[in-house]
């Protein structure tokens, strides 16, 4: 997996067009569109952490094309066993979640897709693709994925297709795409955090046993946050560190259930009550993809872990009309 922020991106090299119709140089043609934008990004870019080709390189997208294709392809056959196959099969239908879990699993899969449409890019660009096709390419390709999930749902008796869920891909999906192809960089940068709840002890098979699952499916400790980088929304300013971020974020608690909390768990033990509200909070964070360092394999570790939000004091506002502070939040 290649994962990079903050790159430098040279500008093309003319390419001759041919028409011989295969998909590589249908690839080579579409990256040669792109000098008038790759020139116009020029204008604002940083220090390199790396650089990737100039040129479209064959034998790198075929690799990239292969590896995609097997572990995507590969992954959502493993679901259709390991998970689908567990439920009974209907016939296509929709399903209206969009009030479930009070809007954290669609917060879910925005993160998901948007999460996914990077891996795409960066491993395009690593083949030498421009930074306009590898991102249109690699938004059709997460895209894709995300909506395969979705169609397995639409058959499934339990659930059901999801225009919510959808879109929330479409939109982790166009986060990301519409900030490389407008800012050339991305100026906002989605995280999660999470902390162990004392709801989870009360369904445990809703919410799993062990922390990993907990910290999946526990929609109570999960917090989403739009982290925006300083150093990228004032790139003219010195004073403050170009790593350091705003941080706005999204949680909810009190949930048993996804609609409303059940008075009877599964073992039919009774359940105490829980007031459902949301929260919203206020903190700091680290763009880790603005640490400089000489060692690229530090800064992959860096970029590996850029998805969580780092623990910082954080102010927060509750639809209990409550204001908390944490000193350190998680």
């Amino acid at each position: 997996m290649l994962i990079c922020s903050g790159c430098v991106y040279s500008q093309n090299n003319e390419q001759k067009e041919n028409s011989s119709g295969d998909v590589w140089d249908t690839v080579i043609t579409l990256n040669s569109l792109n000098r008038s934008f790759e020139k116009q990004q020029l204008t604002n870019v940083r220090a390199p952490f790396f650089s990737f080709p100039e040129e479209l390189h064959r034998n790198r997208l075929a690799t990239v094309l292969s590896v995609d294709g097997v572990l995507l392809s590969s992954s959502i056959l493993i679901l259709n066993q390991l998970w689908y196959k567990k439920y009974d099969r209907s016939a296509f239908h929709f399903f209206d979640d969009s009030r479930e879990w009070m809007q954290m699993d669609k917060l879910g899969h925005l993160m998901a897709a948007h999460t996914l449409t990077g891996y795409c890019y960066y491993t395009f660009r690593w083949a030498g693709m421009k930074k306009l096709n590898a991102a249109l390419y690699g938004g059709a390709l997460s895209l894709g994925y995300m909506t395969a999930l979705e169609a397995l749902d639409g058959q499934s008796e339990h659930w059901g297709f999801s225009v919510a869920d959808m879109t929330a891909n479409v939109l982790g999906t166009a986060i990301f795409v519409s900030q490389t192809m407008l800012l050339g960089e991305r100026r906002v940068k989605l995280k999660i955090s999470y902390h162990p709840t004392r709801y989870a002890q009360y369904r445990p098979e809703v919410y799993g046993a062990g922390f990993g699952e907990r910290a999946l499916k526990d929609y109570n400790g999960q917090t989403h946050w739009f982290s925006l980088s300083s150093g990228l929304l004032m790139p003219k300013q010195s004073k403050i560190p170009k790593w350091f971020c705003i941080s706005l974020g999204y949680g909810a608690e009190g949930m048993l259930g996804g609609y409303s909390n059940p008075e009877f768990n599964e073992k039919g033990e009774q359940l105490p009550h829980f007031d459902r509200y949301r929260q919203f909070y206020l903190s700091f964070d680290v763009d880790f993809a603005q640490v400089k360092t000489k060692k690229k394999w530090v800064h992959l570790l860096l970029l590996a872990v850029n998805a969580i939000k780092v623990p910082f004091p954080a102010l927060e506002y509750n639809t209990k009309g409550q204001f908390r502070f944490h000193y350190l939040y998680f």
